[in-house]
């Protein structure tokens, strides 16, 4: 499933998870101005406006920042606004000193890409992030998504600011019952694996997959090239280690084959599943 945005009418290619309202929104981990590595997660119980962009040294990005800024001054100290972009923290300081950014914490996805990798918003041509807002409500449930079709646009803030009104009135929404957790659990102790009906159940839903002696599940990927082979493991890479679940990885030029198994049980368990989902969300097709 390929996703676009446009610079100047060229278009660009965004990388990624794919996400949709209502489902708990993926943690990210981004850098502060004092190279402190900042996760969602801290900011847990409180009303979330996330506002991304490519750049500080252009002016629709910056009036983007200081937009915020201002109507942040006006919000409860339930909502926290973030700004997020590839730009380095030290930039990003320097901004915020010279333009007196006090009610938006800004941070950087230069070292990670994190939060662009875990939103579907990065922009694989150009290794940037894409011009948009999502809100993240008290109970962490993604509430609204607005990414801007023309990168050169600005967000539109009316909207964004409609959006916010209909959360803080709802700021806590249920959480989707669904039959796997949306991360991984630490393998501690004894583990045991998942009984053979439910991983016939769990295989049937994850199109592509293939149950392999009932202990492992796996898929293969093809691609135009090794380059892109390579870089559709980074972006694995990157959503494995945050959720601590490691797939086993075997490149021949431009084939990528995954295997997924918990060696702790010594077969399958929810986080092999819940990994096949996560790769699967990043719309590459098998």
């Amino acid at each position: 499933m390929s996703r676009q945005v446009k610079f100047k009418g060229s278009p660009l290619t965004l990388v990624g998870r794919y996400l949709s309202r209502g489902i708990v929104a993926p943690d990210f981990k981004v850098i502060s101005a004092e190279l402190k590595e900042v996760c969602l997660s801290e900011f847990k119980d409180k009303i979330k406006i996330v506002n991304f962009f490519p750049s500080l040294d252009t002016p629709v990005c910056d009036l983007q920042v200081k937009e915020f800024n201002k109507k942040a001054a006006g919000l409860s100290a339930d909502i926290v606004v973030i700004g997020i972009s590839k730009d380095l923290p030290f930039a990003q300081a320097r901004f915020c000193h010279e333009n007196g950014i006090k009610n938006e914490l800004v941070f950087s996805d230069y070292r990670y890409s994190s939060f662009g990798i875990n939103y579907g918003v990065l922009i694989k041509e150009l290794n940037l992030l894409a011009r948009g807002v999502v809100i993240i409500d008290s109970n962490n449930i993604l509430r609204y998504i607005q990414i801007v079709d023309e990168v050169t646009n600005a967000v539109n803030y009316e909207q964004a600011l409609k959006e916010l009104e209909a959360v803080i009135s709802a700021p806590a929404s249920l959480r989707p019952q669904e039959e796997l957790p949306s991360h991984c659990k630490p393998c501690e102790g004894q583990v045991a694996s998942l009984p053979q009906d439910k991983i016939n159940r769990l295989i049937a839903a994850h199109r592509g997959w293939e149950l392999i002696d009932g202990k492992k599940i796996v898929k293969e990927f093809k691609f135009k090239d090794f380059i892109e082979a390579k870089y559709f493991i980074d972006l694995i890479s990157v959503i494995a280690e945050e959720q601590g679940h490691h797939p086993t990885i075997t490149v021949i030029y431009n084939k990528v084959r995954l295997t997924l198994s918990t060696h702790a049980a010594g077969g399958l368990t929810d986080n092999d599943f819940i990994m096949a989902k996560l790769i699967d969300g990043l719309g590459y097709a098998g």
